[in-house]
């Protein structure tokens, strides 16, 4: 029996403007929660275009990042199911564009929010994952690294959606 560790691999945008913090308020199976834009990482997509992608679904403005913020490891344990999901996130900053006509919230996101650090420290019982808040402190403290810290090879990009070249 194989019972290989494999970690989800997520990616994150940590977006600020006017001394604010995009966040998505989110419907999950714990109750509405509030995330940084933030996803799955897709087959065939480099972290940056993963953390455009979801950007782009999770608030309908482009997103261009510039900077990775940070790479991150976190556990979660569903109390419900006994689920338990080890994430490696990579948490991107850059430039948020404007909303693209035509796109809706993707399905589970309730709003958008434009919150303070110290709201956003206030509201850490309704974060999704204490790296909500730990992506965002970071980021305050000027954590950035080059993009190139992030190698991306040709055959990653050479799949097709389900993962097939």
């Amino acid at each position: 029996m194989n019972n290989r560790w494999k970690p989800s691999v997520t990616v994150a945008a940590i977006i600020e403007r006017g001394g604010r913090y995009l966040l998505v308020e989110e419907h999950t199976p714990e109750g509405l929660r509030l995330n940084n834009p933030a996803g799955h990482l897709d087959p065939g997509e480099s972290p940056a275009q993963g953390c455009s992608r979801e950007v782009l679904e999770e608030t309908t403005h482009a997103f261009e990042p510039t900077a990775l913020v940070g790479l991150y490891l976190s556990r979660f344990q569903r109390a419900a199911t006994g689920e338990d999901i080890t994430y490696v996130r990579l948490a991107f900053c850059g430039d948020l564009g404007d909303a693209v006509p035509g796109r809706s919230l993707d399905i589970g996101i309730v709003r958008t929010v434009w919150m303070t650090p110290d709201e956003v420290r206030a509201s850490a019982e309704r974060h999704r994952s204490p790296l909500v808040l730990r992506c965002i402190e970071d980021h305050l403290r000027g954590q950035r690294f080059a993009l190139d810290l992030i190698h991306t090879d040709p055959s990653v990009l050479a799949l097709q959606p389900g993962g097939h070249p």
